[in-house]
């Protein structure tokens, strides 16, 4: 009995009520899969995939994977084109990654939506075509794909295949937003700062970049740290400043690593040091930052 089989080996590989062997699992799930389970072949090609008990194998994950995919298994679908799209286990061939997240994202597959919009802003085996991204990104993100939100977002703040809107770009950065990413909390705290669809707001702003900050988004460190140097909707506070800008340089931020060297050569908030201010500008220097190398080297 098949479908007998393929619980026996999800049981196994969970461990569910017994103790969890992936020998096991693997066993009965090819005793399913033998009779056509679309989910036990899913499953065998994701263990084979991940290594999962025994040596990872991208042939076997790709066999079984196909296997399931042609019976309409979206998430076998979407696999495949990931194998597809990163050359695991077959020649890259973005051709074919589209074509299996077109399979995959037919059937409201999240990810695989998102991945061919990734593909149509990249031009990978596609001309480029915002539109055609966007299209794709907006079934992913009603979906509530939180990178899918953000990416939106990016097309209507900068205009890419949409006219510039900073209310839609503000929208879609919030609901990324509300799931926590980063780059979302980033950018919507880009939009306070210079005003951008929003009044004018030096505490969103903050609001935000504090968000972005503690997921360690170095821009977001950065910005915090400008605020508190020039008083921007809080108190000026240098070592508030110099904190944030330590954060955001010790992740090779070289604005950052600039900004502390100004603050040494000139002891805003710290004791002078002229040595300090030199190295700093030398990190900026060898972040690829100019204003750090004239500093250095006026230094010198």
């Amino acid at each position: 009995h098949a479908s007998a089989q393929f619980n026996l080996g999800t049981l196994y590989d969970n461990g569910h009520g017994v103790p969890q062997d992936y020998a096991q699992a693997r066993y009965w799930y090819e005793q399913a899969a033998a009779q056509g389970i679309a989910s036990a072949q899913f499953l065998l090609g994701t263990m084979y995939d991940s290594g999962k008990g025994f040596p990872q194998d991208y042939a076997q994950a790709r066999h079984w994977w196909e296997q399931a995919a042609v019976q309409g298994h979206a998430s076998a679908q979407f696999n495949l084109g990931t194998l597809y799209d990163n050359g695991h286990g077959v020649p890259q061939d973005y051709a074919q990654a589209r074509y299996w997240y077109e399979q995959a994202a037919a059937q409201r597959h999240a990810n695989a939506q998102y991945n061919l919009g990734i593909l149509y802003t990249s031009g990978e085996g596609v001309r480029q075509d915002y539109a055609q991204a966007r299209h794709w990104y907006e079934q992913a993100a009603t979906q509530g794909h939180p990178v899918a939100q953000y990416n939106l977002g990016v097309q209507y703040h900068n205009g890419f295949g949409v006219r510039q809107d900073y209310a839609q770009a503000r929208h879609w950065y919030e609901q990324a937003a509300a799931q926590g990413h980063a780059y979302a909390e980033y950018n919507l705290g880009v939009l306070y700062e210079y005003g951008q669809g929003v009044p004018k707001d030096y505490a969103q702003a903050r609001q935000w970049y504090e968000q972005a900050a503690a997921q360690r988004h170095a821009s977001a460190q950065y910005n915090l740290g400008i605020l508190y140097t020039n008083g921007l909707g809080v108190r000026q506070d240098y070592a508030q400043a110099r904190y944030w800008y330590e954060l955001a340089a010790a992740q090779g931020h070289a604005q950052a690593q600039y900004n502390l060297g100004v603050m040494y050569e000139n002891g805003f908030g710290v004791r002078q040091s002229l040595a300090a201010a030199k190295e700093w500008f030398g990190n900026a220097c060898d972040s690829g930052y100019q204003g750090g190398c004239d500093s250095y080297r006026k230094m010198n």
